[in-house]
């Protein structure tokens, strides 16, 4: 079992993530601005592009958007940890073997 591989693997998979998250907020209408529609009694607000006529277009739902972006801050965190616990397990296996 490779540690190293494994905290790689994480990593790609946390970069994965936040590119989904960061694909919630481009928009391709051809719309004058987004507006904010209304905060929900959750707290959830969403931007919606409205098109010429004022249809909406597209919407992005922040906080889902923000939690996404959270998780994937903190499994980048937690794979750099463990690329470092593997490189100092190497070097102290190396130390032994000298």
């Amino acid at each position: 079992m490779d540690i190293s591989a494994i905290a790689l693997q994480g990593l790609n998979q946390a970069q994965a993530q936040l590119e989904q998250a960061g694909g919630r907020f481009q928009t391709t209408c051809t719309c004058s601005r987004p507006v904010f529609s209304s905060i929900t009694a959750a707290g959830v607000a969403s931007i919606e592009a409205n098109s010429g006529d004022g249809t909406p277009v597209d919407t992005a739902n922040l906080s889902d958007a923000a939690v996404s972006v959270l998780a994937a801050k903190s499994a980048f965190a937690a794979n750099i940890k463990l690329l470092k616990v593997a490189d100092e397990m190497q070097s102290q296996a190396i130390n032994l073997l000298e």
